[in-house]
């Protein structure tokens, strides 16, 4: 996913969009994810080398950074690797902490759908920077905590309101962010015609989540073939 890691000419500016990006995605979880995503973000802003994708700082001083015991730290590390955004590179050994890898794709791939929170100019430079030309919904792994987007839609009978709903159930978050907002205009023979509230809206779903809309679509009417948003 990410077309070039942040270094050399606008590192910076790369790095703090991904730090930016992981936090607006932490504000947007509950509070444990919210400690644990900020935590990471303690290690990349003081130990990371982002040339080198390396990671290397023992137990004791992560209990420090932290403000916590090392029992706390062992749990924690572990969440972060389960979660893949923490690869082991060379596990510890006497003499040795462990060196550990940060998985920039996975990262940018579950904050993806808090890019529009910060602003469309955001959303241009991660889909530059990360090579994104299409983001499918059956791949995000992002899970929903907000109340807005556990609200099903309403079905109303028509073709897009059915459809809705299976994209609901694929990722609410997604939905909440892109799909709720889209209204059924009509159909033009075989196409589906969608309207958006924003021109910047309707060009990111036709770009990104065309494809997901469609095959909902063609659950619900297998005669349809293509999906048009306009503004």
């Amino acid at each position: 996913m990410l077309a070039s890691r942040p270094v050399g000419r606008d590192a910076a500016t790369k790095k703090y969009d991904i730090l930016s990006a992981l936090m607006t995605y932490a504000l947007s979880r509950d509070k444990l994810t919210q400690r644990l995503v900020l935590r990471l973000m303690s290690l990349i802003t003081t130990r990371y080398n982002w040339q080198r994708d390396e990671l290397s700082m023992g137990q004791r001083e992560i209990a420090k950074l932290w403000s916590v015991d090392e029992r706390t730290v062992k749990r924690e590390m572990a969440k972060l690797k389960s979660k893949g955004w923490l690869c082991v590179k060379h596990a510890g050994a006497r003499g040795r902490v462990t060196l550990y890898g940060l998985d920039l794709d996975l990262v940018l791939k579950e904050t993806q759908a808090e890019w529009p929170k910060i602003g469309p100019d955001f959303v241009a430079r991660l889909t530059e920077m990360t090579g994104v030309r299409a983001q499918n919904i059956h791949e995000s792994n992002v899970v929903a905590f907000s109340a807005k987007a556990q609200i099903p839609p309403v079905t109303d009978g028509t073709v897009w309101a059915s459809a809705a709903l299976i994209l609901f159930d694929y990722d609410p978050t997604i939905y909440a962010a892109w799909f709720q907002q889209l209204q059924e205009q009509g159909r033009d023979g075989g196409c589906l015609l969608l309207i958006a509230p924003t021109k910047f809206h309707a060009t990111y779903v036709q770009t990104h989540l065309s494809d997901a809309i469609l095959r909902a679509v063609n659950r619900i009417d297998p005669s349809l073939r293509s999906v048009r948003i306009r503004c």
